[in-house]
């Protein structure tokens, strides 16, 4: 599994404008809404739940907020880059300006956790949160992320 078999330039926010988790959170569930045809409250819930638990904020600006879904037959995976970072509770404190929600049927089980890895890995590697954020179009990000997974 790659990341790119699951990302398009279509499922990427290059200027995500949010002032707060909460807000984040919504205008990706709201974004996932449309694509999915899944109520944008229903998505919301799931990932607020998974925030109760515990953030999702991993450092180094980064969160991956994700949950799991009945209704959803395939994995489904969302990259926003946040004009202004914002605070997430993250590990290490620091704001947040690169998430990637994923959000995988019910019965993932095993494909959950491996695409949850294989984006964890993606982002511990600075120089790509470097070119992430200095990208300038949802096509330039997802290049990136797609000649990463070349080399």
């Amino acid at each position: 599994m790659l990341i790119s078999d699951l990302l398009t330039p279509e499922t990427i926010i290059p200027d995500l404008k949010a002032t707060s988790k909460k807000q984040a959170l919504q205008e990706m569930a709201s974004y996932a809404s449309a694509q999915l045809h899944v109520e944008d409250r229903t998505i919301l819930d799931v990932l607020l739940e998974r925030e109760r638990l515990g953030s999702t904020g991993v450092g180094g600006g980064v969160a991956i907020p994700h949950g799991k879904l009945i209704r959803l037959n395939k994995l489904y995976l969302l990259f926003a880059r946040l004009v202004s970072p914002i605070s997430f509770d993250s590990a290490d404190g620091r704001p947040v300006d690169l998430m990637f929600l994923l959000l995988t049927p019910e019965n993932a089980g095993g494909d959950h956790l491996t695409a949850l890895a294989k984006v964890s890995r993606l982002l511990r590697d600075e120089k790509m949160c470097t070119l992430l954020r200095g990208s300038e179009s949802a096509e330039a990000i997802y290049s990136a992320i797609l000649e990463s997974e070349q080399n």
